[in-house]
This record gives C-alpha cells, sequence and structure tokens, in this order.
C-alpha cells in the first residue's frame, strides 16, 4: 500500500518530519515496507500546494530555506485550503500540526473530524483537540476503519503513550507521575544554581524555551493539558482541564529550592495521574521529589515519566520534549505505527 500523504499546518514539527522522510525514503521503505508521497501542504501562511504526481520534497525544502514559504513551488494546484485538501485530493494520511488552541481545539479539531469521517488515517501533534475530545475522535476513527495517533503531544519524540500503550500493554498502570514541560523544569534548574525566578526566567526566554509570555508553562497549563491527555488516554479516564487541580512554578522562591536540597529534594513541577477503586485523581503541582527518585535528576529542558505498573513496578522513561527533529520523529513514529496495522491493506 503506497500512503498518500496530505499536510496541514507546515511550521516546524511538520518541516521536521519532511527532513526526516526525504532523507531516510529509502531505508523507510526497505526497513517498515513504508511506501509514500506526499501529495498536498496546507498553510495559510507559507502557501498551499497539491499535486496528483506528489511533491518533490527537495524542492519544497529549498524554497523553505530560502523564503520561508512554499508559494513558488513550480507545479501543482495552489489555491486549495485545508478543509479542500482533505475532501478533494488523493490522499489517505492526513498529518495535522496546526498551533494548539485549549480552549475550543480549533482549527485542528475541525480538520481532524473531516479527515476521519473522509475515512483517512490522522497523525496529530495538536494537543486541543486530544485533550478536548479524545473519546467522541477515537469512536469516529473506530467507526470509520481508519486510525489517530498523537504520541508527540505529551513529550514530543520522547515516547510515552506508545510506552504506555503498546511496551506496557498487559500491564495495570495506578500512577503515571513526570516532568511533562522543559521550560518549568529549566528555570527550577538554573534557581538550584542560585538564580532567582525573574532571572531563571529570562535567561529561558532568551533560549527560546519561553515564551514572551510564558503563563501556560510557569503557570501549569500546559502541563495540566498533557495531564488530561495522560489521564483519559493511558487511564481512560473522561476528564477536563478544569478537573487537573493545577499550581505552577511562579511562587517558588530561591529559600524553598535551598530547603529542598537540605533535606536531599528537589522541587519539580509534577504532572501526576492516579487510579484508584476506578477514581481518577489529576494534579500539576510543584512537588519536593527526593534525591534518589530519577524524577528528581531529570535537569534542564529535560522531560520524563515515571509509571507505576502491576507487573514491572516504576518504569521511567526521560528524554527531550521539544524540537523540531524531536517531534518530527514523534510523528514519524505514528505513521509507521499505522502503516503496520494498515499497510498490507
Amino acid at each position: 500500500m503506497k500512503w498518500k500523504v496530505g499536510i496541514i499546518g507546515f511550521g516546524n514539527v511538520s518541516q521536521g518530519l519532511v527532513r526526516i522522510l526525504a532523507s531516510k525514503e529509502e531505508m523507510l521503505k526497505k526497513a517498515y515496507g513504508f511506501d509514500f508521497q506526499i501529495m498536498a501542504i496546507s498553510d495559510p501562511v507559507k502557501g498551499s500546494v497539491y499535486s496528483e504526481d506528489g511533491l518533490d520534497l527537495a524542492k519544497i525544502m529549498e524554497l523553505i530555506d530560502k523564503t520561508g514559504n512554499i508559494k513558488d513551488y513550480p507545479e501543482g494546484m495552489k489555491t486549495l485550503d485545508s478543509i479542500k485538501m482533505i475532501k478533494e485530493t488523493d490522499t489517505n494520511l492526513i498529518i495535522e500540526t496546526t498551533p494548539t488552541n485549549v480552549k475550543t481545539g480549533e482549527p485542528g479539531l475541525t480538520h481532524i473530524k473531516t479527515a476521519l469521517q473522509s475515512k483517512k488515517c490522522v497523525v496529530t501533534t495538536n494537543k486541543g483537540p486530544i485533550a478536548l475530545a479524545y473519546p467522541e475522535l477515537k469512536k469516529m476513527a473506530d467507526e470509520n476503519g481508519v486510525c489517530i495517533r498523537f504520541e508527540g503531544t505529551v513529550l514530543s519524540g520522547t515516547p510515552a503513550l506508545n510506552l504506555a500503550m503498546e511496551a506496557l500493554a498487559g500491564c495495570s498502570i495506578s500512577k503515571v507521575q513526570g516532568i511533562v514541560n522543559g521550560t518549568t523544569n529549566f528555570i527550577l534548574t538554573k534557581m538550584e544554581e542560585g538564580k532567582n525566578y525573574e532571572s531563571a526566567l529570562k535567561e529561558a526566554q532568551e533560549l527560546g524555551y519561553a515564551e514572551a509570555d510564558p503563563t501556560a508553562d510557569v503557570e501549569g497549563w500546559d502541563a495540566a493539558v498533557k495531564t488530561v491527555i495522560l489521564a483519559n488516554v493511558i487511564m481512560g479516564g473522561h476528564i477536563a482541564i478544569g478537573d487537573v487541580k493545577r499550581k505552577g512554578i511562579t511562587g517558588i522562591t530561591l529559600d524553598e529550592i535551598k530547603k529542598a536540597e537540605e533535606n536531599n529534594k528537589r522541587i519539580k513541577l509534577i504532572a501526576e495521574v492516579t487510579k484508584e477503586n476506578g477514581v481518577i485523581e489529576a494534579t500539576v503541582l510543584p512537588k519536593e521529589i527526593p534525591i534518589a527518585h530519577p524524577l528528581a535528576n531529570v535537569m534542564g529542558a529535560i522531560n520524563a515519566l515515571t509509571f507505576t505498573t502491576d507487573h514491572l513496578g516504576d518504569v521511567t522513561i526521560i528524554g527531550p520534549g521539544a524540537g523540531r527533529v524531536e517531534t518530527g520523529q514523534a510523528l514519524l513514529t505514528d505513521i509507521l505505527a499505522i502503516n503496520r496495522l494498515f499497510g498490507r491493506s
């Protein structure tokens, strides 16, 4: 089966994926039987293009590197919007990487629903639709005989959902806890080095780890969204973002950091989901973690999750939680998983 791919949103994440696909096309076909063509790209800023013969990825990335857009791609149809691209092009796999909106999930939610209703598989890194509507989207995919995957919504390319749902299949997971926001972990690491909160935040912004408005990160909103995804996907919950007990790191002082160190602990912003007697509780809170725990030794902009299981005890995975190529790897992992499921049909 040849996968005919349409990409909606052509920012850093999708560009990271395209660079991976272009550099490893032969390897992916030989090692995984993954045969593909990128048929269409739709982005409201960078431009849209569709070719029935498939797009030349080298030309696409050359244009991005030179001009920052694909509006001058020499061939194909250039006027289709994202919904037309989903409905009217010869594609069977949609990659959705538009910006996250955790209030409405749009426009990603409509993109994903349209693709699933059109019987096209979907891979996304967009946290909004998954946090707000995962049960509905999973049901829609099942009813239409297709698949939706979204590994990159939690720890970027570091496997979290795939680890829990596949590698730990058969285990009962009673708790998931971890560091799911690299910005706050970087700030807390710098505070351990003696910087106050304001100075640590400024350095994070200068390095590109924190936005000019860092509220989503430092107040725990980003972590709360990811916590909802963990709760609903891994634990089978039906919680909303407002159900997460949340507190950020803006009130943490150097004195608190120092006192924790004196007690052989470190302060981390911990996302946690527990399930006991069928009841799910979800929190995002600064916590003192014993130095002996793997999470305490995760420093800088690195993320980590510990899964508490019945068969294996605690299993911890540590890795990058952001980055163009790293999140592109998350998309690739999901694409190859879909290829294993449907590629022979």
